[in-house]
């Protein structure tokens, strides 16, 4: 199950003394300053596919930081006593919600400013009655599986989610933040339409997915995949060989040709269940860590989704080409162009 915030509780409750360290940084440092010398909104998010989401939404009129470093393990991260310090700064505050990032949150709470806003996304964008429980996040453990940014037709619900804070925050730009929503959505919905059409060329019956990490279980319906099962229990450990074993009769019984790994969660078992399985193992999936570095045009959300999708189809005997079309570069337009348009 997902850590709860008790675990980081002693941490935490020396932690909540840093108010009254960082409250004068705070009020001095406010937002940056855009190309133009405007002042930005400084946001402070989580994980990276947010921390684009909101950059595409935002554009030169928001400056981002995203405090859990790629290829971090986002459900164990703890924050440093110098994230206090970001979230004292913060205008705004974004972050996934659903349990994620229960520590975070924690410290967040005890440091930003008044008036400051947390959104959590993922509350925000489906109800409990919606939640998944799988075999990472059994229900049992009351914590719902967070991945809802795999879906890319919920992170189009994300970005209007930003921009609906942006907006209240900054009403005078509320314009700016919808046409680049508007441009962000259209690229999500050209890669919503490229993912079905290359879905469409894998063999119905090896339309199955087995991943190390339970991480696309918005993904796989909205595509028409179903989901075998995960490797990785929900206490982060390595699966019992009774786990593996039973993993292995799935894989045979499905007739799965590959299984699914993460470059997060490197495991020495997936090799073992693939070869048992005689499946082959793909270990390049990834949920919250974008490709190359931040600030590169590839960095994207997007970027990663076409990578998935295309891992997924080819490996599982499909032709993946309808994705070379999609965009996967920032989409915002620069505020200058926005206004004198």
């Amino acid at each position: 199950m997902l850590l709860k915030a008790i675990r980081f509780a002693p941490r935490l409750l020396a932690l909540a003394v840093l108010p009254l360290l960082v409250a004068g940084l705070a009020a001095a440092c406010g937002g940056g300053e855009g190309e133009d010398g405007a002042t930005t909104i400084r946001v402070v998010t989580t994980v990276s596919p947010i921390r684009n989401i909101i950059e595409n939404v935002g554009g030169d009129r928001v400056t981002v930081t995203a405090i859990v470093p790629e290829g971090t393990n986002s459900h164990t991260f703890e924050p440093a006593p110098s994230v206090a310090r970001e979230l004292a700064a913060a205008d705004l505050i974004v972050a996934n919600g659903l349990n994620l990032e229960l520590p975070t949150l924690e410290l967040a709470e005890a440091n930003r400013r008044d008036g400051v806003e947390i959104v959590l996304l993922g509350e925000a964008t489906v109800s409990p009655d919606e939640y998944v429980y799988d075999f990472s996040f059994p229900r049992e453990g009351g914590d719902p599986n967070p991945h809802l940014w795999t879906d890319p037709v919920l992170a189009g619900e994300y970005a209007m989610h930003v921009r609906d804070a942006l907006a209240r925050l900054d009403p005078e730009r509320a314009a700016y933040y919808t046409a680049n929503t508007e441009a962000f959505v259209a690229r999500l919905e050209a890669l919503d339409a490229a993912i079905k059409e290359a879905v469409a060329t894998v063999p119905e019956a090896q339309r199955v997915l087995l991943t190390y990490h339970d991480s696309f279980p918005y993904f796989a319906p909205r595509y028409g995949f179903t989901i075998i099962g995960a490797i990785q229990p929900s206490d982060f450990s390595e699966p019992s060989p009774r786990e593996v074993a039973d993993l292995i009769r799935q894989i045979r019984a499905a007739g799965t040709p590959a299984i699914f790994g993460s470059e997060v969660f490197p495991s020495e078992v997936l090799e073992t269940i693939a070869r048992e399985a005689g499946a082959v193992q793909v270990a390049t999936l990834r949920d919250d860590d974008l490709p190359g570095e931040p600030g590169e045009p590839g960095n994207t959300y997007l970027a990663m989704m076409v990578e998935n999708a295309r891992t997924i189809v080819t490996s599982l005997g499909g032709d993946a080409s309808a994705l070379d079309r999609v965009d996967v570069s920032y989409s915002w337009i620069p505020f200058e162009e926005h206004a004198g348009g």
